[in-house]
């Protein structure tokens, strides 16, 4: 589908001031047109906007939820049980994706998420979940404002994690494979309900996409003298990088605050600031692997606390018949790349 596409099932919701498109809708390898196309949707309001869909679209919501709380009791689930997110799976709509030779209808699933509560995880990554969705290729729809553009903090960020987690050689394939890695390390899904080689797929499926995300960081990189690039056999990028203390300090400096305060709590030192008398916590970074660590054991607890609580969450907002049949197709996925 195009941006035109896109946007038509737009029309049929409340206004919102962010819409982008996730997942297999972006491989360009995907012919599957029963596959659900995913959004995520930016609001003021969360409370608000789902009052005025509930008078649009109340078929899009679990009966349980839209008779017996309505709109406080969806932003409610969403904001205590879950991570600010309220999913609408398996949402049909009658317009012009009807696939009028097989009577197939195309499925939507989209996420309301509160503008603020998105902004502050791109930048500062503090439940780790959007972010992560937008650490991955996107197709924004709508940007009132310019989400785009702070994303690319959350993008620095993400391959300066990828790069601390990455030998001293590596390809362009590779790279990109740990940047997705990050959000699924302690995924609750990835134990029973997800294919074990959906970060390869993901990889694969979209990596124009991810090329065009992160070769401007990459560059940024290389003339920071932090990583050298050159060309193989096959045209994919071949990376190399230093691994000495310095480069570890710089990438660890890229990541956000809440991270580098969780990791110098860990293995830093305090400081006391002379002129406000605040006592701030100083990274203070040993050795590269023990950064790597570190690191990794806080992106793990942060992602398994929040796909803990928004699988939850997603299980409720969708109702018995839809969750069923939501968590039935993942669990097959997930068996099937078993075998």
């Amino acid at each position: 589908m195009d941006n035109a596409a896109f946007r038509s099932f737009l029309q049929v919701l409340p206004p919102i001031e962010f819409a982008c498109v996730y997942g297999s809708s972006l491989h360009s390898s995907n012919h599957d047109k029963t596959t659900m196309t995913d959004y995520i949707l930016g609001v003021s309001d969360p409370k608000q906007w789902h009052s005025e869909n509930l008078k649009l679209n109340k078929h899009h919501y679990a009966s349980w939820m839209a008779h017996l709380g309505g709109e406080r009791l969806i932003a409610g689930v969403a904001d205590k049980i879950g991570v600010g997110v309220h999913f609408n799976p398996f949402v049909t709509w009658n317009g012009k994706f009807v696939i009028s030779i097989s009577k197939l209808i195309q499925l939507f699933k989209y996420g309301v998420v509160r503008m603020h509560d998105l902004l502050q995880d791109v930048q500062h990554w503090e439940k780790f979940y959007l972010c992560g969705r937008l650490q991955k290729p996107v197709h924004i729809v709508v940007d009132n404002l310019d989400v785009n553009n702070s994303n690319s903090v959350n993008l620095r960020a993400a391959m300066s994690a990828a790069l601390l987690l990455l030998p001293s050689e590596f390809t362009e394939a590779d790279l990109y494979a740990k940047v997705c890695s990050l959000s699924y390390t302690g995924d609750v899904r990835m134990f029973f309900a997800e294919d074990k080689n959906k970060v390869k797929k993901i990889v694969t499926g979209q990596f124009d996409l991810f090329h065009s995300m992160y070769r401007p960081f990459l560059e940024e990189y290389e003339a920071k003298k932090l990583l050298r690039l050159s060309s193989s056999a096959n045209n994919q990028i071949h990376v190399s990088q230093d691994c000495d203390l310095s480069v570890a300090c710089s990438l660890v400096s890229a990541l956000p605050p809440s991270v580098r305060s969780q990791m110098s709590i860990t293995e830093g030192e305090k400081t006391k600031l002379r002129e406000t008398g605040m006592v701030m916590h100083d990274a203070k970074i040993r050795t590269r692997e023990e950064a790597a660590n570190c690191l990794q054991r806080i992106l793990r607890r942060r992602v398994m606390v929040s796909s803990t609580r928004q699988a939850i969450s997603g299980l409720l907002a969708a109702g018995g018949v839809n969750a069923s049949r939501y968590l039935a197709k993942k669990v097959s996925k997930a068996w099937k790349s078993w075998r």
